[in-house]
């Protein structure tokens, strides 16, 4: 299951969202989007993990989630996006909405994170 994840801090690489995600269960990809001109952080990326419960749990788990650096992420199950043709672009935005009551008691990410 493909996971979209917002509000990640600006030093975060791939491997550090991989190690974030790995915490919940078998992590078989992790991207941070970088800006192509500056090779910066775009604050977002994706995550697939291989079992669909456990990503599940995970979203419920971290989606609203404080970080130490003070930012709180967002965790949502990313959407398949039609291409433009034309360009080869996706079109439209991700996620789905959700309820970010009770998500502040995560011992394994605030142990980490």
């Amino acid at each position: 299951m493909k996971l979209f994840v917002a509000g990640l801090p600006n030093d975060f690489d791939d491997t550090d969202l991989k190690e974030m995600f790995e915490l919940y269960g078998e992590v078989t990809s992790a991207r941070v989007i970088v800006d192509r001109a500056t090779g910066k952080s775009k604050g977002f990326g994706f995550v697939d993990m291989l079992n669909q419960s456990e990503a599940l749990e995970t979203i419920e788990a971290l989606d609203g989630a404080g970080l130490r650096r003070g930012k709180k992420i967002t965790v949502k199950q990313a959407e398949e996006q039609p291409r433009d043709q034309n360009s080869g672009r996706s079109t439209g935005s991700m996620g789905r909405n959700s309820n970010n009551s009770g998500r502040n008691n995560n011992n394994r990410f605030n142990k980490r994170y």
